[in-house]
């Protein structure tokens, strides 16, 4: 399951945000999943309305949606990497993330104390990445102290400090630890640090009711931070997601159309997580459920099937494969089959996105 930490100084509007989506997809439709896990962190079902399409054509008993898990992290505040504030809980809870959701206010509001005295999202942002970057650089230190005796004898040891000296020299700079290019051999050793400025990171720019189709300078600085580092933007307001759980689900579109926009917060943001990590999905649909596999692009037939259970993919022959659209159209799938749409892929066959498959394998 795809876990995702959402960040921010505090009074970003951060927790509202996190409260409206986790209410949102709860009301989203009632046959999807929804729990709390503790009351910081929230599993939602990924909306998509082509389940719901595969499962009418399927009549399916059940529908099973992928999932994400998003965690309200602590409020961040300068000094955290020395443990300011709740620096040192929210420091260990992030490290446990899939990707970051750095939530920067991009609203004037004087209510809403700032805690810099002024909006400036750009400035925001880069107290947070400094912070990240602070203390991913004790960690890398303190680890190559303990990589000195080992180094002496151990290639292994000479490998994962020459790495960790790469990104030291990154972070020193002022960088963050993604930016530096890891080997196949480096990038296991690397990985158990759970470095801060390596997990990817979408901005998500909060505004206004009536900034929310077209944006403003305030997001306009934040997508070229985003560009300038190669992270993933998306714009969002927690005002109207807060107000969308108001409304009864018939009255949401219209609502978000009169706003000029095409769909939520939940959806916008988990369409950005996937686009950023890579992430595709696949469908598995006959009488008993209708299911949602989430897979890494590039993924192979019996790797997508692996995903499902590991003897499906060592046991793999072949994949039934038809698209989602291509099924719909078909009515059925022994009609795509009459009508030969239905393919058998091999094992070097790369699953497309909306790929519905039907594994062949022995046990």
């Amino acid at each position: 399951m795809l876990k995702a930490g959402i960040v921010g100084l505090p009074n970003v509007g951060k927790s509202t945000l996190f409260n409206a989506l986790v209410a949102n997809a709860q009301a989203e439709a009632a046959n999807y999943p929804f729990c709390t896990i503790e009351p910081n962190s929230g599993i939602v079902s990924v909306p998509d309305p082509r389940l719901q399409q595969l499962a009418t054509l399927s009549s399916s008993k059940e529908i099973i949606p992928t999932k994400v898990e998003f965690v309200d992290i602590a409020g961040l505040v300068k000094g955290a990497s020395q443990g300011e504030g709740l620096g040192n809980k929210f420091l260990a809870t992030i490290r446990e993330v899939d990707a970051i959701v750095h939530v920067v206010r991009c609203f004037d509001n004087d209510d809403v104390i700032h805690v810099s005295g002024s909006v400036g999202p750009a400035r925001d942002a880069e107290v947070i990445n400094l912070e990240l970057g602070l203390a991913d650089l004790a960690q890398v230190e303190k680890r190559r102290e303990r990589l000195k005796k080992q180094a002496r004898t151990s290639k292994e040891a000479q490998v994962e400090d020459g790495a960790l000296a790469r990104i030291q020299a990154e972070l020193e700079a002022g960088g963050a630890a993604r930016n530096v290019e890891l080997s196949a051999e480096e990038a296991p050793m690397v990985k158990p640090l759970g470095l801060l400025t390596a997990k990817p990171i979408i901005y998500a720019t909060n505004v206004s009711e009536d900034d929310l189709a077209s944006g403003n300078a305030y997001c306009e600085a934040v997508a070229a931070l985003a560009a300038q580092e190669g992270a993933g933007t998306v714009r969002i307001s927690a005002q109207v997601e807060a107000e969308l759980v108001e409304l009864p689900e018939e009255d949401r579109a219209e609502f978000l159309a009169g706003l000029g926009v095409g769909e939520g917060g939940l959806r916008s943001l988990i369409r950005a997580t996937y686009a950023l990590l890579g992430l595709r999905t696949y469908f598995t649909t006959g009488e008993k459920e209708t299911r949602a596999w989430t897979i890494q692009a590039g993924m192979t037939a019996p790797q997508a099937a692996g995903v499902i259970h590991t003897d499906f993919e060592r046991g793999f022959i072949r994949a039934q494969t038809i698209g989602t659209q291509q099924l719909l159209e078909a009515g059925s799938l022994a009609s795509a089959r009459t009508k030969g749409w239905l393919r058998a892929e091999g094992k070097d066959y790369v699953v497309a996105e909306g790929d519905v498959m039907e594994f062949l394998f022995n046990v």
